[in-house]
C-alpha cells in the first residue's frame, strides 16, 4: 500500500498517541502510524458483509491475517437500509453491536452524510476513485458496481429468459424472486427500477412507476416469489430465478459447482448499474481500524479481491492499464459486449425512484417480501 504525508506528519514515537486520540484529519495517514493506532484499537466492526458477496469472505480473512486485527461481523445479510439505522441506533454505544463501517447503495451515501452519521477519510489512492463516484470532502466513496440480471436454476429452467418481458410469461410460475426487500434494500430498488427502465424503453423518469406496475404484474400473474432469493433457495428450487447484481450470481456459479448448473444472463434491456459506496460511521468505536480497512480495500491488493468476487471495483481502469490483473480473472468476467447499453443513474434520480419505489410498494404490488 501506498504511504501519502499529511500536513502534519506522524512519527512512530507519537503512534501510541495517534492510537489514543485517533487519526482526526480526514486525508490519509502513515501507514506506519494508521496501522499502530488501529491495532491498539483491537477490533473492527462491519456488518453485512456476505461471504460470497464480492469475494467479502478472502477480504476479511487477508485484513485479520496482514495485521491481526480480529473483525466482528454483525447481520451479514443486512439491507443498506439497515446498515444506516444501525448507525442510528447505536450512536451512544461502543459495543459490539455498532458498526465502524458500511457498504451501502450509492444513494444512501449522501443522505447518511446529511443526518451527520458519517465522519470523512480520503485514502491514499483518493485520486483514483472516479470523481462522480465520491464525496467531495470524502464522506463516502464508490467501491465497485455490477449489473442486474437474472441468476437462472438451469436444471429447472428449460430456458432462461433473455430479458424483463419474458419473466412474465407462463413459462415462469411461482419462479422470480428478488434478493432483498425492496422497501429497504437497494439491490431490490434497483431491480424494480431496471425493469421498469425496460418496460419503459429507457425513459428514466418513468422508469420507477413502470417497475412498480411491472412487479404488480409480475405479482398477479403468480410468477413472483416474496421470498428473498439466496444460492440455497436457488439450489432447492424455491427461488428458480433471483434477480440479483451479476457479481452475486457468478460467484454462486462457482459456489454450487454444478449442482444445480446455474445460468447467468444479463437482460437485453433495463441493464442498470449499481454502485456501492464505503463510509466510515461517525460513531465508530474504532475509527482508526475502520480507516486502515478502508486503505486495505482501495489498495492493488484489495480491489483486486473484490474483481476475483466479479465486483469491477473503482480503480479498475487504471489496474488494467497498469497490467496488474491477472488475465485469467479477466477472462471469467462476463464478454464487455454484455454491457454496452449499460445505464449509471445519478444520484438525484436513484433519490427520486427509489422513493417511489420504498413508499408505493405496498399499495402498488402487495407483496410482503421476507
Amino acid at each position: 500500500m501506498k504511504r501519502t504525508a499529511l500536513a502534519r506528519l506522524f512519527s512512530m514515537s507519537a503512534a501510541a498517541g495517534v492510537a489514543a486520540a485517533g487519526v482526526s484529519s480526514a486525508s490519509a495517514a502513515p501507514l506506519d502510524a494508521l496501522v499502530a493506532a488501529a491495532k491498539q484499537e483491537g477490533q473492527l466492526t462491519v456488518i453485512a458483509l456476505p461471504h460470497d458477496w464480492c469475494n467479502y469472505g478472502q477480504l476479511v480473512a487477508g485484513f485479520q491475517k496482514k495485521y491481526g486485527i480480529k473483525i466482528n461481523e454483525l447481520n451479514p445479510d443486512a439491507g443498506s437500509g439497515d446498515e444506516v439505522e444501525a448507525i442510528k441506533a447505536n450512536k451512544g454505544n461502543k459495543g459490539p453491536q455498532a458498526p465502524d463501517v458500511i457498504d451501502v447503495g450509492l444513494s444512501f451515501g449522501p443522505t447518511a452524510k446529511a443526518e451527520g452519521l458519517l465522519q470523512p477519510y480520503k485514502v491514499a489512492s483518493w485520486n483514483s476513485i472516479p470523481k462522480d463516484s465520491k464525496d467531495a470532502d470524502g464522506y463516502w466513496y464508490g467501491d465497485y458496481y455490477g449489473v442486474l440480471s437474472f441468476e437462472v436454476n438451469a436444471d429447472m429452467i428449460d430456458k432462461a429468459p433473455s430479458d424483463w418481458s419474458d419473466l412474465l410469461k407462463s413459462d415462469y410460475k411461482n419462479a422470480v424472486s428478488l434478493a432483498g426487500d425492496p422497501r429497504t434494500a437497494n439491490q431490490a430498488i434497483q431491480a424494480v427500477f431496471a425493469a421498469g427502465l425496460s418496460q419503459s424503453k429507457g425513459d428514466v423518469s418513468k422508469a420507477d412507476k413502470a417497475g412498480l406496475k411491472y412487479f404488480a404484474d409480475l405479482n398477479k400473474n403468480g410468477n413472483f416469489v416474496p421470498v428473498i432469493g439466496k444460492a440455497a433457495s436457488l439450489a432447492q428450487g424455491t427461488t428458480p430465478i433471483v434477480v440479483r447484481w451479476d457479481y452475486n450470481a457468478l460467484a454462486d456459479r462457482d459456489t454450487l459447482k454444478g449442482n444445480p448448473k446455474v445460468q447467468v444472463v444479463i437482460p437485453k434491456t433495463g441493464v442498470v448499474a449499481g454502485v456501492y459506496v464505503q463510509a466510515i460511521s461517525a460513531y465508530a468505536p474504532h475509527p482508526n481500524a475502520a480507516k486502515l480497512w478502508m486503505e486495505y480495500l482501495y489498495s492493488d491488493e484489495g480491489q483486486i479481491g473484490w474483481l476475483t468476487g466479479y465486483c469491477h471495483p473503482m480503480r479498475y481502469n487504471e489496474l488494467v492499464a497498469q497490467k496488474k490483473v491477472p488475465q485469467a480473472l479477466l477472462d471469467k468476467l462476463p464478454p464487455p459486449s454484455s454491457y454496452k447499453n449499460v445505464v449509471f443513474p445519478t444520484l438525484s434520480q436513484q433519490d427520486a425512484y427509489k422513493d417511489t419505489i420504498t413508499k408505493h410498494w405496498d399499495e402498488t404490488v402487495g407483496a410482503n417480501v421476507k
